[in-house]
């Protein structure tokens, strides 16, 4: 079971970003900060969860919780100062857009660049975890999603309505086949 809080007492925000590995599109991550209390049995890392499951939890959790933010960092932004920047820039613009300002921060992942004023904590598989890090998790990735496959109506050939950007083999093929969109990241072009 999911643990709720990391440091009883505080206001905790879990962050998590998704989008890393793709060819396309932007990172996006996501901050939510659940009451203390609270509690769901279905709520895990957003990976091990069917589409319908993420789509149900994403509209309690938007519901639930006592603030979330989504944001992104572009493709161009990706390609200008790479991934793991342009991840933590998302980070802190999902943090930045937080309705209740957190004391402290739980982040997905093993690094981070601190956000001005908030300590932090790394925890490595913390969607896994804590329950503020699955939400975010969740709610990072149903927005992804939901972006790539609009796009997938302009762009047909890449398959982003089923992989939603990242390099599958009809992916590459159709990079191979048709080029890249305005929406693929450059800098990723040897995964090409």
């Amino acid at each position: 079971m999911l643990r709720s809080c990391h440091t009883e007492g505080l206001v905790e925000a879990g962050l998590d970003e998704v989008g890393r590995g793709c060819l396309a599109g932007p990172v996006v991550a996501a901050a939510v900060i659940l009451p203390p209390d609270y509690h769901h049995s279905s709520l895990t890392d957003s990976k091990q969860l069917s589409k319908e499951q993420r789509n149900a939890l994403k509209n309690e959790i938007e519901c639930e919780a006592l603030a979330w933010a989504v944001a992104e960092a572009s493709h161009l932004e990706i390609d200008e100062i790479n991934i793991l920047q342009a991840s933590f820039l998302a980070m802190h613009r999902a943090v930045a857009q937080l309705r209740t300002m957190p004391e402290h921060l739980l982040v997905d992942g093993n690094r981070f660049v601190p956000y001005p004023l908030v300590p932090h904590t790394c925890i490595t598989k913390g969607d896994s975890l804590f329950l503020s890090i699955a939400a975010a998790s969740v709610l990072a990735k149903t927005y992804r999603d939901e972006l790539m496959e609009r796009l997938a109506a302009d762009f047909p050939q890449y398959g982003w309505a089923t992989n939603v950007g990242y390099p599958t083999i009809q992916h590459r093929r159709a990079l191979k086949e048709h080029g890249p969109t305005v929406y693929h990241r450059r800098s990723f072009r040897l995964n090409y």
